[in-house]
């Protein structure tokens, strides 16, 4: 059986700021973009927001150019490559739609309705993908015709620049649109990742909880906002953007949260309790790199050469953000990065 073809024309389904940075995003990877306008209007608004959205896309492909990305030329290529249609514009185009993102409001009724106009319009071989943050697969999947081809496939802001795209099927879902979904967004340079349906998704479950405790610690009094914000800056931010948490607690060993996390639940609250699996695994006696098992297995990797790489590739992010430390530098006349100036910080870690 002969695979099918790349997808060279992607549609989106809600011109909102979401959709505009999914349209962003394959536009800049080189495909053609559909970007299609669902709220009705009359002809001078439709006119006029086209207008506004295509301004908003060329304003962040200029902040691209600003930043030395890209250059003007390539900017414009990228632009022309998104055509804005409001609703009774894009019927004709979407007889031929392989694939559609839809990114209207976070409104059940809203979604629904723009499933029902959709599905009377594409083929049945046609891939939704909700980009929901809301919703379960499950449950939009019951407003579909053929819903072997839905899938959501959560994007996180801004969605031309964040590689992350959080994928989540049912067990009705066809393993090929799964397959095709995660090749187009490699292709566009995203990292697709594959969740359970379950709310939170995984990295909207994560900062969640973590949001919350550092807001509890302003509340209590712990630190002040801007000290916390530059300790998750020079700190926690850094590390586990070169070690994943799991991979993370491999490294320093089970016991050291599962006795962590006890204390904290003994002095601050029963939300600290470990996690069941890190008490099995404590139990257990997987703890991580030291005896080779884990959250990952680690039989067949030859540790060091691992552990190396992995701190190389911190060294460079330090390097890049210009938070290394510097040799001599208690002796040196040029003052470091102050832990206490949060605007300068900000400011490097962005550009």
């Amino acid at each position: 059986m002969m695979s099918a073809p790349q997808v060279r024309h992607v549609h989106v389904l809600g011109a909102g700021r979401m959709g505009q940075g999914i349209a962003l995003a394959f536009a800049f990877a080189g495909l053609r973009v559909t970007l299609i306008d669902f709220k009705e209007r009359d002809a001078a608004a439709r006119a006029a927001f086209a207008t506004a959205a295509l301004g908003e896309i060329d304003r962040q492909l200029q902040a691209l150019v600003d930043f030395g990305r890209i250059d003007a030329g390539q900017a414009a290529d990228t632009l022309a490559r998104i055509e804005v249609l409001d609703r009774r514009g894009a019927e004709a185009v979407l007889t031929s739609c392989e694939v559609v993102f839809e990114a209207v409001p976070e409104v059940m009724e809203a979604k629904q309705e723009a499933f029902a106009w959709l599905c009377a319009r594409i083929g049945s071989a046609a891939t939704i993908a909700s980009t929901t943050s809301t919703f379960l697969v499950t449950d939009l999947q019951r407003a579909v015709t053929h819903p072997r081809r839905f899938i959501n496939a959560h994007w996180l802001n801004p969605a031309h620049l964040m590689p992350l795209v959080e994928i989540s099927r049912s067990e009705m879902t066809d393993d090929e649109v799964v397959a095709r979904l995660k090749d187009l967004l490699r292709r566009a340079g995203k990292a697709p990742v594959e969740c359970s349906p379950s709310a939170g998704y995984i990295v909207p479950r994560i900062q969640a909880l973590v949001m919350n405790e550092a807001a509890r610690m302003v509340e209590e009094g712990v630190a002040s906002a801007q000290d916390i914000d530059t300790a998750v800056r020079t700190g926690f931010g850094l590390r586990f953007s070169v070690l994943g948490l799991l991979e993370f607690i491999d490294w320093g060993g089970c016991d050291i949260l599962y006795y962590a996390s006890r204390y904290l639940a003994n002095a601050i609250g029963p939300r600290f309790e470990p996690a069941g699996i890190v008490t099995r695994n404590m139990e257990q006696g997987l703890d991580g790199i030291r005896n080779g098992n884990g959250f990952y297995d680690y039989a067949d990797i030859e540790v060091p050469a691992y552990v190396k790489r992995r701190l190389g590739e911190f060294g460079r992010l330090l390097d890049h953000l210009g938070l290394a430390p510097r040799y001599n530098s208690a002796i040196d006349a040029k003052e470091g990065p102050r832990s206490d100036d949060a605007a300068t910080l900000h400011g490097r870690a962005l550009g």
